[in-house]
């Protein structure tokens, strides 16, 4: 329902029939977000370019969608001062001066763009001024914001993939680089991994680079991807994982004393259940089964599956894949993707895009595909999934080559809607009509002591015997913004009975018997208090 709803721009990345450099493979992110504090969200769709480039004024550039809150959505690209050109790749959403509104982060093969909300919806290039732009080029890919030290001031994490330069890649066609015997791209391996970035927030406006510092950084780099931070071990700090590419992924625990220490292998989620490496694109939390730990879900390459880490409270993770049933589906590549409550059960769903990164393959009689449709699991309650995704048929069903995703309700009506950003193709809108007659709740953070978007904050929804927590989160998925409202489905429950919500400084709100079916605002101290 894209193009009835307005998004009218194509999403151009790469070539159409084939790619000569692998920077033309890893396609753009997709943010949900209430840039105007209307309660409504809005649409920032991250758009790239191609080899041979394009004239004067006739360049791709990302696009701001504002709500008309009846369905559709109107371009405000230009009147925002959103108008960039270039690869752009992942965007993160968050408050990092908190000022009351949520600026923006655009991660690119060049250099990062931090665009400053003016609150009259407008937003300003403060990029150098800030200091997130970077000195030289970079191919930056996921990113988060995250108040890592808990002092008020949101900072931020930049994933980065390659050390790649035109001038010296591999040239095409020139090596053994082949996919079931077609003449591909090369890499990542034999390419230079790069190395991620932690900026930390000055509260001035500014930021400083102390990745050495807080020993996130590895002496020969990685090919990081999907971003995703969140308290895995319910210390109250928060933790941040990177599904990293051809690479063992990464678990940076957090110290408490501003450093990180990679516990990714030690603590069972770097590699696949046979002990391989995988080639990670997309990552996603949820506390799927409900026991109060948050577990993880990431993606991979394809002739291979999706991974879902069971974290077990003892600070190692499970990998039950197999166990949970998701081990069936093995020639898709996996981007975006989301733990969902689709029908508002209380348990949540998983959805993932999927698409491959070789257009050659096109032409070849395969059982892979190059557009490939997406894949829905369903919760079932019992630690296990089920895959749905021909029973819903549709839109899920649509192949695509899809790359970043995001989730959010974006009519209001109380089921998450999704947004697909897909390789030269137009966005896809897939719009969710729950109709189990199910109730809902969303929590809206407001910080006062914590940062003013309540990134990090920690939510525990309970009604009658089941418990639900989650958090607010900045980034994830693959390269893209979920709403950073924290949804609930409560099932037959009219209300949750008691809503908890402790934030990064360690305040602890709480409220009990609260009504289902709406949108509450959580201001941090004062626990709910009247939105907009």
């Amino acid at each position: 329902m894209a193009g009835a709803a307005g998004l009218s721009h194509k999403t151009i990345y790469g070539g159409e029939g084939k790619n000569t450099y692998l920077l033309e493979t890893t396609g753009c992110g997709v943010a949900f977000f209430d840039y105007d504090n209307d309660g409504w969200l809005d649409l920032f769709v991250v758009n790239g370019s191609r080899l041979e480039g394009f004239p004067p004024g006739q360049e791709p550039i990302n696009h701001l969608y504002k709500n008309n809150r009846d369905g559709t959505f109107t371009d405000v690209t230009v009147k925002a001062g959103l108008v960039h050109s270039g690869w752009g790749q992942g965007v993160s959403i968050g408050d990092y001066d908190n000022d009351g509104f949520e600026d923006l982060f655009i991660t690119y093969w060049g250099k990062n763009v931090l665009y400053h909300n003016n609150g009259d919806g407008t937003f300003t290039n403060v990029s150098e001024k800030a200091g997130v732009a970077g000195s030289h080029t970079r191919w930056g890919t996921g990113c988060a914001f995250l108040d890592y030290d808990r002092d008020g001031h949101l900072d931020l994490f930049v994933a980065n993939y390659i050390d790649f330069d035109l001038k010296t890649a591999p040239l095409p066609e020139s090596g053994p680089c082949l996919f079931k015997g077609v003449q591909v791209a090369c890499g990542p391996p034999g390419l230079p991994g790069a190395k991620n970035i932690l900026y930390h927030n000055n509260g001035d406006g500014t930021f400083s680079d102390v990745s050495e510092k807080a020993g996130i950084t590895r002496a020969n780099g990685t090919y990081g991807l999907g971003v995703l931070t969140a308290d895995f071990d319910n210390d109250g700090w928060p933790d941040i994982y990177v599904a990293n590419d051809s690479q063992p992924s990464a678990l940076y625990h957090n110290n408490h004393d501003g450093t990180f220490t990679d516990i990714g292998i030690s603590a069972g989620c770097a590699y696949s259940q046979d002990g391989k490496p995988q080639a990670g694109m997309g990552v996603t939390a949820a506390d799927y089964d409900c026991d109060g730990w948050l577990d993880i879900f990431k993606t991979n390459f394809s002739e291979d599956t999706s991974s879902l880490y069971h974290n077990t409270g003892q600070g190692v993770f499970d990998d039950v894949s197999f166990a949970a049933g998701l081990g069936l589906n093995t020639r898709y590549l996996g981007w975006g993707c989301g733990f969902i409550d689709l029908d508002n059960d209380g348990w949540p769903d998983i959805f993932a895009a999927n698409g491959h990164i070789y257009p050659e393959i096109k032409r070849l009689t395969l059982d892979i595909r190059y557009a490939e449709p997406k894949i829905v699991y369903y919760n079932l309650g019992n630690g296990r999934f089920r895959d749905i995704s021909k029973e819903l048929g549709g839109a899920i069903l649509d192949p695509v080559s899809s790359r970043g995703c995001a989730f959010g309700d974006f009519d209001n009506d109380g089921d998450v809607d999704i947004v697909v950003n897909p390789v030269n193709d137009y966005p896809q809108l897939l719009r969710c009509d729950s109709a189990t007659g199910h109730h809902w709740l969303k929590v809206r953070t407001l910080g006062t002591k914590s940062n003013r978007s309540g990134i990090g904050a920690r939510i525990k929804c309970v009604t009658g015997n089941h418990q639900q927590v989650d958090e607010v989160r900045s980034g994830g998925g693959y390269t893209s913004q979920s709403d950073l409202r924290v949804h609930f489905g409560l099932g037959q429950a009219l209300k949750a009975d008691r809503l908890e919500v402790r934030w990064p400084s360690g305040q602890v709100d709480v409220a009990e018997n609260v009504a289902a079916d709406r949108v509450v605002y959580v201001q941090e101290g004062k626990g709910i208090v009247k939105g907009p």
